[in-house]
């Protein structure tokens, strides 16, 4: 039995953008029946949302696509770091915010944007939707990175859909 592959994505506040990304992609991996392989978390960068569940919008758009979410906010902590095999920020501001916990180089090799899986996007940050309330265009980019994420990874781990070795 291998250890599962474990993806944290980091937003700001763990409501919005994170959220969507962790839902997204453990529908995916669901649906490529991988669930036994990758696990799929999230959580922020900031403690301002702790114990909330994802934004009305968040939740709204998952909805319209099909996809379930559960969960609240949360803070990423050292050992969450430590845990993940992939630590997937949403925006270069969050990246900075990770190098700043990161302590005695947790993140090497681990860390990248959820765009860089998408380079067809055209850009690099998933602009957060509590400020512009485009949660619609946040799900293309996020679906679009999450796409291509689990296809890094499948490659990576030589994983396929229906793969339970």
């Amino acid at each position: 039995m291998h250890q599962p592959i474990n993806v944290l994505f980091i937003c700001l506040g763990n409501i919005c953008r994170s959220p969507m990304a962790e839902a997204v992609l453990r529908h995916k991996v669901r649906a490529a029946g991988l669930e036994d392989r990758i696990r799929v978390a999230s959580a922020g960068t900031g403690n301002w949302h702790i114990g909330e569940p994802a934004h009305p919008g968040t939740r709204e758009v998952l909805r319209r696509y099909g996809i379930a979410h559960e969960g609240c906010a949360r803070q990423v902590t050292l050992r969450d770091l430590q845990a993940a095999d992939y630590v997937i920020a949403m925006a270069q501001d969050n990246l900075r915010a990770l190098r700043q916990l990161d302590r005695g180089g947790v993140l090497d090799g681990k860390l990248a944007l959820l765009l860089d899986f998408a380079p067809q996007a055209g850009v690099r940050d998933v602009p957060d939707p509590y400020y512009t309330g485009e949660f619609e265009r946040v799900y293309e980019l996020v679906n679009a990175g999450c796409e291509g994420l689990l296809e890094h990874i499948c490659r990576e781990h030589g994983l396929s859909a229906g793969t339970t070795a």
